[in-house]
C-alpha cells in the first residue's frame, strides 16, 4: 500500500487545494500561536470543512488548556489532535478520553533514549510522531527543518504505530521510507518557499515522492 501522507501548517486556500489535489491524507493545522503556521480556529474552519471526507484534518497544539482544546473542537471539528509540547501520557489520555478523537504525541528525537520515550504512550496515543529534536533555544517545537539519524528509532519503531517527520523533502522522503519503514510522513517546512509560505509544486513533488514507495501494511 501507499505511504500516508501529512501536510502540516497549511494556511491558506492555494496550499490546500495543492495538498488535496495530490491526494495528501492528513492536512494539519497549527493552533501555536509562536509559529509562523499558526491559525485562529475561525481561520482553520472552512479549510477544514473544505477537506472533510476527503483527507483528514489534525489540529497541531502545543500544552494546550482544555479551554483552547474546547474552542478548536468546537469549531474546527478536527479528525484528531496533535500533541507537539511536553504532554504526559495521563494528558494525552485525558484528551483522547475528553473529545473522542485520536491522539498522536509527537517525540523530538536527538538520542535513541529519546526515541524510547514513545515507549510509555504506546496505550495513550493512537500515534507517535517521530520528529527532529528542535535547535537550541528555538521558540517552536517543530517546523525546523531538521532531520535526524533515521536508525535512532530501530529499538522501538516496531512497538508503536508511527508517522516519521523531521527534515523531510521531495528529495529524502524516498530514502527515509525505505530507511525506517515508515508507513506515514508529515512534513511542513520542506514543501515551503518561506516559514509558513507551503509551495504548491514541491507539495506535489513530495507527495509523488512518497507516495512512490509501496509499504507492506
Amino acid at each position: 500500500m501507499s505511504v500516508r501522507v501529512k501536510i502540516c501548517g497549511v494556511r491558506d486556500e492555494a496550499a490546500l487545494f495543492a495538498t488535496v489535489e495530490a491526494r495528501a491524507d492528513l492536512v494539519g493545522f497549527v493552533f501555536a500561536e509562536r509559529s509562523p503556521r499558526f491559525l485562529t480556529p475561525a481561520a482553520a474552519a472552512p479549510l477544514a470543512e473544505y477537506i472533510r471526507g476527503v483527507a483528514a484534518s489534525v489540529a497541531l497544539v502545543v500544552d494546550a488548556t482544555d479551554a483552547v482544546l474546547d474552542e478548536i473542537d468546537a469549531v474546527v471539528k478536527p479528525d484528531m489532535f496533535q500533541l507537539h509540547g511536553a504532554e504526559t501520557p495521563e494528558r494525552a489520555r485525558e484528551i483522547a478520553a475528553r473529545f473522542g478523537r485520536p491522539v498522536m504525541k509527537a517525540i523530538p528525537v536527538a538520542t535513541a533514549e529519546d526515541a524510547r520515550r514513545a515507549l510509555a504512550y504506546r496505550n495513550a496515543a493512537q500515534m507517535i510522531l517521530f520528529d527532529a529534536r528542535p535547535p537550541e533555544g528555538a521558540a517552536v517545537t517543530g517546523g525546523h527543518g531538521v532531520a535526524f539519524d533515521w536508525r535512532l528509532i530501530d529499538g522501538v519503531k516496531d512497538e508503536v504505530a508511527f508517522m516519521l517527520a523531521g527534515g523531510l523533502t521531495p528529495d529524502n522522503v524516498a530514502a527515509a521510507v525505505r530507511a525506517t519503514g515508515a508507513r506515514a510522513v508529515d512534513v511542513s517546512s520542506g514543501v515551503e518557499s518561506a516559514p509558513g509560505v507551503k509551495d504548491p509544486e514541491l507539495i506535489r513533488r513530495f507527495i509523488s515522492a512518497a507516495k512512490s514507495i509501496k509499504q507492506a501494511m
